[in-house]
């Protein structure tokens, strides 16, 4: 898949980080970085992990940074290209003391596209920026060329998992999910995107409600 050098539109760095969080970014950050100037496999960074999981746009870490600490034999691989956000979840991984996550301050396409085929089993994109105004919606991460490398990355059977509070975006990603054969969405009744899945943890940015409808809650499996 290719792209444009540049994807990620929001804020990059938003204010000046605390003393702590530019130790961590200068001292933690390059033990736990994900490289992506060639090929990287997560069965070869988390060898013995039983599943590898990806959460695109972590925020400040609550939800991956807990997923890593209830899945110890898991691996976890965060992507984040907001700084304030990366500098607030290392200090939630040096806090928890978790050895199973590592992460990219950057975009996720570029991630995705040095991952190799089938090599997750899970992907979580939480509350992703829902870019509401119409001749924005291009820059939303869903696009149908992200759902056909999410296909490439997963193996049979994986999942991804996706939240957002912008009706119009739920609408959005189901219908381009819809559109690849090779994802199923597991909905049965409407309770299933009414309450989060097993296990979830909620965000800050998830509490403070900004979206147009309650929490809709997706997940698709692929075949």
């Amino acid at each position: 898949m290719t792209h444009p050098p540049v994807r990620s539109y929001g804020r990059i760095k938003a204010r000046a980080l605390k003393p702590r969080a530019e130790r961590l970014i200068e001292t933690l950050l390059p033990r736990l970085a994900i490289g992506i100037g060639a090929p990287r496999d997560p069965r070869t960074v988390f060898p013995l992990a039983e599943k590898r999981v990806l959460e695109i746009g972590f925020g400040a870490g609550e939800h991956l940074v807990a997923q890593a600490q209830a899945h110890p034999d898991w691996g976890f691989l965060g992507v984040e290209p907001f700084l304030n956000g990366v500098g607030a979840c290392l200090r939630r991984i040096e806090a928890a003391g978790v050895g199973n996550v590592r992460l990219h301050a950057g975009d996720a396409r570029d991630v995705l596209a040095v991952l190799p085929d089938a090599s997750l089993d899970r992907v979580d994109i939480l509350f992703p920026d829902p870019w509401p105004k119409t001749r924005h919606w291009k820059r939303r991460l869903v696009q149908q060329d992200f759902v056909a490398e999410l296909v490439r990355v997963l193996r049979a059977g994986g999942e991804v998992r996706f939240a957002t509070d912008w009706a119009h975006y739920a609408a959005w990603t189901l219908e381009l999910f819809l559109r690849e054969a090779r994802f199923r969405w597991t909905a049965e009744r409407a309770a299933d995107w009414r309450a989060p899945w097993p296990g979830h943890v909620p965000t800050r940015y998830e509490e403070k409600r900004l979206g147009d409808c309650a929490p809709v809650w997706l997940r698709f499996v692929r075949s």
